[in-house]
């Protein structure tokens, strides 16, 4: 009821234990708190918030345009709905390395187990578009030494995420990700990789975690988990995949409704209200106080003529 059962700092040592190489450990990505339930629920290894999703999710293209309080505040009200340990992307840092160390703090005090920092300029967009711009070497390094210092719980995972494959190739990446961990690092997120084979390369340059992308309509394609693992990839992120699956539901059901003048043929495909109300725990909030919860739910009734309703 109400919210997660673990602690913030239960969930950053669950993700710390977890992140093993060749384990390609599955964290889709929540678009809003009842979808990390959903995650949780169907026994995910953890929940990944992405930037991109954020700045969408208000109606924003995925160029900067968030702030470090709005993605913090957001990451909490998705992260303190599960008990799973939530990733967040945290774009440049939000700034020079002061800005940085400031929305680590944020980020822990909101309940998050870790984040990534990358390294392009701000503005910056997405991973997958062509033409970015990359931020030298020693800025790079100083945003994540300024991350390391700042946090306070040393189980808040600091993760690199370098974008240079795209811009200068994969050598100089795999260059840039060991000059990352250096520099205080625990994990790396090589970002637009084109095969299997240079997730390999990056996974046997490193001595940490590796993440992989994988993103629909991107620049690399969709592996599964099984071939993820046997690169020696530790965690896969779907960051946009719930979202876009939602909208395009919402968005057939729209043209229904304008075409039909009525929803009812899509109504199969609904969530039932018996589900709904399953997720969102209705029937725990009873136990705690009766006033709340009066009435019988439709559905939780295996009987009940109501139960797709």
């Amino acid at each position: 009821m109400l919210y997660s059962h673990k602690t913030p700092e239960q969930k950053r040592r669950d993700l710390r234990a977890m992140l093993t190489p060749g384990t390609a450990r599955q964290f889709p990505g929540a678009f809003n708190p009842l979808s990390a339930r959903l995650i949780e629920e169907k026994k995910f290894d953890g929940v990944y918030i992405s930037g991109a999703v954020l700045a969408n999710d208000l109606g924003l293209p995925d160029i900067g345009l968030t702030t470090s309080t709005e993605v913090a505040a957001r990451g909490g009200q998705i992260a303190r709905m599960t008990d799973l340990p939530c990733l967040i992307d945290a774009d440049t840092g939000f700034g020079e390395p002061m800005n940085v160390a400031r929305t680590i703090q944020e980020l822990e005090n909101a309940g998050l187990a870790g984040c990534h920092i990358e390294d392009q300029f701000n503005p910056k967009r997405c991973g997958h578009l062509d033409g970015k711009n990359m931020v030298d070497l020693d800025t790079a390094v100083k945003r994540i030494a300024a991350a390391a210092d700042a946090r306070r719980d040393p189980n808040f995972l600091i993760m690199a995420r370098t974008d240079l494959r795209a811009v200068d190739g994969l050598d100089a990446a795999i260059d840039r990700a060991k000059a990352l961990v250096d520099a205080g690092a625990d994990a790396i997120f090589p970002e637009a990789m084109k095969d299997l084979s240079e997730f390999d390369a990056v996974c046997r340059a490193v001595d940490v975690p590796v993440l992989a992308n994988m993103t629909e309509f991107g620049k690399s394609d969709l592996f599964t988990r099984d071939a993820l693992a046997d690169v020696g990839v530790a965690v896969v992120i779907y960051p946009v995949t719930l979202l876009r699956s939602a909208m395009g539901a919402a968005e057939r059901v729209l043209d229904a409704i304008s075409a039909d003048g009525s929803q009812g043929a899509q109504v199969g495909a609904m969530l039932t209200r018996a589900r709904l109300y399953e997720l969102v725990d209705y029937e725990a909030y009873n136990r705690f106080d009766t006033g709340i919860f009066n009435f019988q739910v439709p559905g939780l009734d295996i009987g009940s003529n109501n139960a797709n309703l």
